[in-house]
């Protein structure tokens, strides 16, 4: 009995050190295969087929019928190649000969012409009209099933997936868009806070498209106090709406802190969520007549 644990063991070890030293033949026999499958193919499964096939013929070989392991072990790879191929493909053969026959005419005129060949070239060379080679090339792509993780380009620095591909950017997720219409309204809310001139320069610069020189003239200062009655807006417009997301409960220092933290607290209590969060229009409402009218500039 502890003979046989030893033969079993020594034959344990006789296999694994068979397939650690041909694990390139896995690689070379892929490489061989691999010309013959669209590009969409995936090397890295059919190497991972090919190493399965590698140590199914490990445990099968028998010496003593004279055939050399590199030999046996070479078709078994290549037959679960094929075989994890022929289980993951839906697509009846004739669509795979097409395949075949339009890559290779497109390898062929590409070292001919030293470039991708063009859709006209590719037609001329099948002996096809534009309109069937279109119908060919679209059956062959409803043909294509791949993995939703697959990277669609390896020529960028992005490792882009197919569902990001895919992914429907004009569908906002609930969350953002709840988050989008509660920003929006605490915007809306912050520029009818604001003090009246601010709110001027505000409306009538960013809403009513008035220039500087417009505003000036209208509220009686220089086009440099526009500029800054335009930095203090914004600057209010900024710290009211950050204030409403941050928990800091630090009282305020001086007049101007305490100033900002008032607009703040108004700003706050001005609308419920509930207001805020239920308003589905995202812009801002432009009044009908001009805030600032073009007769009394």
């Amino acid at each position: 009995m502890q003979r046989n644990v030893h033969m079993g063991e020594s034959n344990l070890a006789e296999i694994n050190e068979r397939i650690e030293h041909h694990l390139p033949l896995v690689k070379h026999v892929v490489f061989q295969v691999a010309v013959h499958f669209p590009r969409h193919v995936d090397r890295e499964e059919l190497a991972r087929a090919g190493a399965l096939g590698l140590v199914e013929a490990s445990r099968r070989y028998d010496e003593d019928r004279g055939v050399p392991f590199d030999r046996f072990a070479a078709q078994r790879i290549r037959g679960a190649i094929l075989d994890s191929v022929r289980a993951a493909d839906w697509a009846p053969r004739s669509v795979r000969l097409l395949a075949r026959r339009l890559e290779s005419t497109e390898q062929y005129l590409a070292s001919e012409l030293g470039r991708v060949p063009t859709i006209q070239e590719m037609a001329s060379e099948l002996g096809v009209g534009m309109d069937e080679l279109a119908k060919l090339r679209d059956r062959l792509f409803r043909s294509v099933v791949l993995a939703l993780d697959h990277e669609t380009s390896n020529d960028t620095d992005e490792d882009l997936t197919l569902v990001e591909v895919l992914e429907d950017q004009s569908s906002v997720e609930p969350s953002a868009e709840l988050e989008t219409r509660e920003l929006h309204s605490y915007l809306r809310d912050a520029v009818q806070l604001l003090p009246e001139r601010q709110r001027f320069v505000i409306v009538g610069y960013f809403l009513e498209g008035k220039t500087s020189q417009d505003l000036a003239r209208f509220l009686g200062v220089t086009e440099s106090r526009i500029s800054q009655l335009r930095s203090e807006a914004l600057r209010n417009l900024k710290l009211g709406i950050e204030a409403q997301f941050d928990d800091d409960d630090q009282l305020p220092n001086g007049r101007i802190a305490k100033r900002q933290a008032a607009y703040a607290d108004a700003l706050g209590g001005h609308s419920d969520w509930k207001d805020r969060l239920g308003r589905w229009d995202i812009g801002y409402d432009v009044p009908e007549d001009p805030l600032l009218p073009i007769g009394s500039l």
